[in-house]
């Protein structure tokens, strides 16, 4: 226990912290817990009025210092001796779920009339003080100069990391760029290893930034591998993973099981070979469950890097009769569900699966993926926090979502499918998926299990386990929706400026730093070997040129009479007849030879069957020949001669031993160095190069050594100075080729001042912006019904998982007609990208069409799923969900489009209502 001298001197600390920051302890006196140092820093920092970025790992409460803003903001600042001025925070995620939840929690702590929600699909209260949104919400409002952004004093961007991110990463910085000044930037990150690198670049973009870095993890992780069924510790204390020195009993065991297959493998091929061995089969997955149990693992979440495969994790543990809850805990779950659910259709509840799923719930299992439909993932998501689900398998798309922490995680496979090819796991990744593991408040520990098969290295999983951080790189790109709302908002040049301060050019001005500096080295060694070089007896930069010039010449010269030697041989192989007897100069088949097909008429190099004296039957070709194939005489061939039979070829080659040529020509192929001596230019060269004062100097290849330095470290400078001019404005020059094709299209006028139609373009959020544009300007999409206006446009917005080869089929008439000419507008746009040299727009998919068409039609969803363009049989019902919010959401901003005729707005408003509808209409509402 203290003695009173320390608890006084406690009380007398925490008094002085509380008049510095009297926010702060207002808002930790009702957290129910004391703030860690990261946290207390950060807030700190934000209560003095500068902004911060907060690095730590996920589940460390990096999310406190979010909400301290919320706090900051919803405590009234008076104005002067005037009233209160109203201030506001922004708080963004990366994706609607998060959004959800965290519009739940801060609702909870702050009551419903403070707190606003605005994603895609929801708009809650959106003029409270406090608004959840997503950053593309954030993005849009930025770019319309949203009567909302008034009084906004404080932005929290959560997951900020998730500015790498190829496809979306880009508005993060959008974002971070065009706030206005006054407001406070709050960035939550996971911990990444250029901090110190992004700090530099908010502080030139945002002004005074603090820095806040933990890499203390509340909760203790502990890292395993399961070899078959033994688990074993991946390190055996803290100090050996600070060194990333395997666990040595791990090593040996590993070893040993894969020498075992190895041998097993050797044995059972056989002396054929033909026969594989016994492949490794690693735990089943219920098994690992079951011990996860045992040990008092659960809950758990397992990663399985395969929708197919989560789903097939919860049958197989369903099948092998696994039960992981009590007859109280089912009532709930099935409570739970009921209330859930009661929005979707029954007659789609079996073509859902939802009994197979109920089945799983109730046993406490369940998988977790984006081919679900979103109402069930958040029922097990809801179940997995409240303890009464306790095994999910599931992707990684889980651990970027919401916070749905477990104790224990296992990896089965450290490969995953990234879209386009099979790759390893990053650090990161690891780090983001393990981090899952350890329930802050509730678990002692976290534990990260990873399954061994013989192609996983415990050396590779430690590097993995102990690199904690990774980094940050951007993904930003202009688009042209960007570009016009830039030229719009603050003009051509101030926006040309704004995209050369972005993070993406930042970091590659920064590289080209080092570059720089490679080249100022370069040129001072260029210096000092130039003065190495130097000859008393002249000008002996001038003499090495003409050595140089004389070294080109004659490389120049032996090309072209190569060249020129090849030529003659081709024409001389083409002459050849039946029964020519020719001499091959060199290789392997030098001597005589007698023709037996001369090979000619075909296309390519002519190449003709010969049969030498040694009684080799073959073709040759021109590069056998050093000089023209010359008819030395002619034997005759037999008609019907069988190259294939020996004693056909032991004839014929004893008739050409007969002719008594010589086996050899008496003079050699090879380059003629008269016909080089005979070049004008070179005789010339040679003549002012002996002529040169410098030629007469004793230490002329000394000289000449120093000066081939120079000359090619000199060559090795212009490369490194085009790589710096090729980095520095490189986000600059795109931009300019993108204005150049908005105004070729009339998008801006040639004075950089923004057209009716790039007014229109400006309001359009989606990949193929331009393309949109595009169809609203030529009518493309007018005269359609509603459902066959949502399948034209699904072809701008849907994206197939997987290429397939053969052309997705169309509802017959209008649609197929609009969906033509929007490929023909694509490939007009294409081929102007191409020739300016910018990134090609995407070729619109015509995957969705029908499950989308049908769909909005009314038809049941069991047939618009199995109409689904896809490799394994029919569309999931998450996916289609997915994508059909995508087509309502380019459909809500063609009717609010003033580019678009009134019918076609109209049409676009009756599509909407049609598509919204059954699972859709759960989605919405939800």
């Amino acid at each position: 226990m203290s003695s009173p001298a320390e608890r006084y001197a406690a009380a007398r600390r925490r008094a002085a912290q509380a008049s510095a920051f009297p926010a702060l302890d207002e808002f930790s006196r009702d957290l129910g817990f004391d703030l860690d140092d990261f946290q207390r820093e950060a807030c700190e920092a934000l209560e003095r009025g500068s902004g911060v970025l907060v690095c730590a790992p996920t589940g460390a409460g990096k999310t406190v210092v979010g909400e301290f803003a919320v706090h900051l903001a919803l405590r009234e600042a008076p104005a002067g001796d005037g009233p209160a001025v109203r201030r506001k925070c922004f708080y963004t995620t990366p994706i609607k779920a998060l959004s959800n939840q965290k519009y739940h929690d801060l609702v909870d702590r702050y009551g419903a009339e403070q707190v606003g929600l605005l994603t895609g699909d929801n708009a809650i209260n959106g003029d409270a003080p406090v608004v959840v949104m997503t950053t593309e919400v954030l993005r849009n409002m930025l770019y319309a100069g949203s009567a909302t952004l008034e009084g906004l004093a404080y932005v929290v961007m959560d997951e900020v990391h998730y500015l790498a991110d190829r496809f979306r990463g880009g508005v993060w910085e959008e974002v971070i760029i065009h706030l206005p000044e006054s407001v406070t930037l709050v960035s939550l990150s996971a911990t990444v290893s250029n901090a110190e690198e992004f700090a530099d670049w908010l502080v030139t973009v945002r002004g005074e930034t603090t820095v806040v870095v933990s890499e203390h993890r509340p909760v203790p992780l502990w890292q395993h591998m399961l070899v078959g069924k033994r688990m074993f510790d991946l390190f055996h204390d803290a100090d050996a993973a600070r060194k990333h020195d395997v666990h040595p009993e791990l090593l040996r065991y590993t070893r040993d099981t894969t020498r075992r297959l190895e041998l097993g493998e050797g044995r059972s091929a056989g002396p054929g070979g033909g026969r594989r061995g016994p492949r490794w089969r690693g735990p089943m997955r219920p098994d690992i469950v079951d011990r996860l149990d045992r040990e008092g693992l659960l809950p758990a979440i397992l990663f399985i890097f395969s929708r197919a495969g989560c789903q097939a994790a919860v049958q197989q543990c369903l099948a092998a009769g696994l039960r992981l809850t009590s007859a109280e805990e089912r009532a709930e779950i099935r409570e739970v569900v009921e209330s859930r659910i009661t929005a979707i259709p029954g007659e789609d509840l079996t073509v859902l699966g939802y009994w197979e799923w109920l089945d799983g719930l109730e046993r406490g299992l369940a998988a977790h993926h984006a081919g679900m439909l979103p109402a069930f993932k958040e029922v097990v998501e809801e179940l997995f926090v409240r303890g009464l689900v306790k095994a999910v398998f599931a992707t990684e798309t889980l651990a970027l979502g919401i916070n749905m922490p477990a104790r224990c995680v296992v990896l089965e496979r450290l490969v995953k499918f990234n879209g386009e090819a099979h790759v390893d796991l990053t650090p990161g990744e690891y780090t983001q998926l393990t981090g899952r593991a350890g329930r802050r408040g509730i678990d002692v520990e976290g534990h990260a299990v990873v399954v061994w098969s013989p192609e996983t290295d415990p050396r590779h999983v430690a590097g993995l386990a102990s690199t904690r951080t990774y980094p940050l790189r951007s993904s930003f790109r202009p688009s042209y929706n960007m570009a016009v709302n830039l030229v719009g908002s603050v003009g051509a040049e101030p926006a040309r400026a704004l995209l050369e301060s972005s993070f993406a050019q930042f970091q590659a001005d920064r590289s080209v730093v080092g570059l720089a500096r490679q080249v100022q080295r370069n040129t001072e060694t260029i210096e000092a070997y130039g003065a190495e070089a130097a000859c008393h007896q002249g000008d002996f930069d001038e003499y090495f040129a003409l050595r140089v010039a004389i070294a080109d010449r004659e490389r120049a010269i032996a090309r072209q009479g190569q060249t020129q030697r090849k030529a003659a041989a081709v024409a001389s192989l083409e002459r050849l007849r039946v029964g020519d007897v020719i001499r091959v100069p060199s290789g392997r088949r030098a001597g005589l030879a007698v023709v037996l097909d001369p090979a000619t008429g075909g296309f390519g190099e002519p190449r003709p069957l010969v049969l030498t004296q040694d009684r080799w039957a073959g073709r040759v070709s021109p590069g056998d020949f050093t000089t023209p194939a010359e008819v030395l005489t002619r034997i005759r061939v037999p008609k019907h001669f069988n190259h294939r039979s020996p004693a056909a070829r032991r004839d014929l080659a004893a008739a050409v031993s007969g002719t008594g040529l010589d086996r050899h020509s008496g003079r050699r192929g090879g380059r003629s160095r008269q016909a080089v001596g005979e070049d004008h230019r070179l005789s010339q060269l040679r003549v002012e190069l002996r002529g040169h004062p410098c030629h007469a100097c004793p230490e002329r290849e000394e000289h000449a050594r120093w000066a081939e330095r120079r000359r090619r470290l000199e060559r090795d400078t212009e490369e490194l100075r085009e790589r710096v001019s090729g980095r520095t404005g490189s986000l600059a020059r795109t931009f300019d080729r993108i204005v150049a094709l908005l105004t070729a299209r009339g998008y801006l006028a040639t004075d950089g001042e923004v057209t009716d139609a790039g007014r229109m373009l400006a309001r359009i959020w989606t990949e193929a912006d331009l393309l949109v544009a595009e169809c609203l300007r030529r009518r493309v999409w007018d005269g359609l019904s509603p459902a066959e206006l949502a399948a034209a446009v699904s072809v701008v917005v849907f994206e197939a998982r997987r290429d397939l080869d053969e052309r997705a089929s169309l509802p017959r008439g209008a649609v197929g007609d609009a969906v033509d000419e929007t490929l023909k507008l694509w490939g007009d746009i294409e081929a102007d990208e191409a020739a300016r040299g910018l990134t090609v727009t995407r070729e619109p998919d015509l995957g969705f069409a029908w499950p989308i068409y049908r769909w909005a039609r009314g038809e049941a969803l069991a047939k618009v799923l199995a109409s689904g363009h896809q490799i394994d049989g029919e569309m999931p019902a998450g996916d289609f969900v997915r994508w059909a919010r995508q087509v309502v959401d380019l459909l809500g901003q063609i009717a609010d489009s003033g580019g678009a005729s009134t019918e076609l707005r109209a049409t676009a408003r009756q599509a909407i209502s049609a598509v919204n509808r059954g699972v859709l209409a759960y989605h919405a509402s939800a």
